[in-house]
């Protein structure tokens, strides 16, 4: 019988895939369309690469699965590249610095998600549950950064173009530039940097990203931003702290749970507009 847990999870991401499809498709833009299907193509393939490439972690079985990768987890990714970047381009950001908010924003899914999934046995890092950040590689949160970075990197070099090379382009340079980004930053953290100073290097490039971000004092909802970049961190920061206290595996240690909730206050101080206008009308 499958876990319950397991199924869940793929549910909450599937009904994540069904909102971001319903606003690509109701907005009838093409560029929209392609983005979340190659974000989608892109999560999977970078999954299958990086088990190759490091060998570092392995996934449980879920309900529907790509050789070794859940193809629930390639969704995730497609979904919370697709609202992150909704939400990055409301902001008063210089285009260029957005994608290092899009990573910020994918952050604080992970900050709140990797330490619990591992105890769920969604995924396994073979270090035990003490190592480093609860069990988790520091370098995994470097790794959660690049991923959406280089993807929403490579998608805005010709995001601006208003012909069909914008249109139709964009998404697979994105896909290609962000695979090469994922692989080559991989190696940097792992076959360069010494181990002795990896979370130092590690901990400096997040914090100089949301210094950058900071330093740019960056305005939110400088035009309309569609419920769907509230609702795909909502969903995912719910079920996080909702199976985890039913579960009692977010108490192993309490601190997760104190993570789980700051992550979640912050997501709705982001999308407080939207939070109102979803929940105050």
């Amino acid at each position: 019988m499958p876990n319950f847990y397991f199924v869940l999870f793929e549910i909450i991401i599937y009904i994540q895939f069904v909102l971001c499809l319903r606003h690509a498709l109701k907005h009838g833009t093409t560029a929209n369309f392609l983005k979340l299907g190659f974000g989608i193509l892109f999560g999977v393939t970078l999954e299958l690469a990086t088990i190759r490439q490091l060998n570092a972690y392995e996934y449980g079985r879920f309900l529907l699965m790509v050789l070794d990768v859940p193809l629930c987890i390639g969704v995730a990714w497609g979904c919370i590249i697709y609202s992150a970047m909704e939400f990055s381009d409301a902001s008063s950001l210089p285009y260029w610095f957005r994608p290092i908010l899009d990573g910020l924003l994918a952050l604080n899914i992970d900050l709140a998600l990797d330490a619990v999934a591992i105890r769920f046995g969604f995924w396994d890092w073979g270090q035990g549950l003490q190592a480093q950040y609860f069990g988790v590689p520091y370098a995994n949160f470097w790794a959660w950064f690049w991923v959406i970075f280089s993807f929403s990197t490579g998608y805005r070099i010709l995001a601006q173009n208003t012909g069909w090379i914008g249109k139709w382009l964009s998404a697979p340079l994105a896909f290609v530039i962000g695979l090469a980004g994922v692989l080559g930053t991989n190696a940097f953290i792992t076959f360069v940097v010494p181990t002795s100073i990896r979370a130092g290097v590690i901990f400096v490039t997040l914090v100089t990203a949301l210094g950058v971000v900071s330093y740019k004092r960056p305005r939110f909802y400088q035009k309309p931003v569609h419920p769907i970049a509230f609702w795909i961190p909502f969903l995912m920061h719910s079920y996080i702290l909702v199976a985890g206290i039913v579960s009692g595996v977010i108490f192993k240690p309490v601190f997760l749970l104190i993570v789980g909730l700051v992550m979640l206050v912050i997501a709705f101080y982001l999308h407080s507009k939207s939070v109102k206008e979803i929940f105050v009308k």
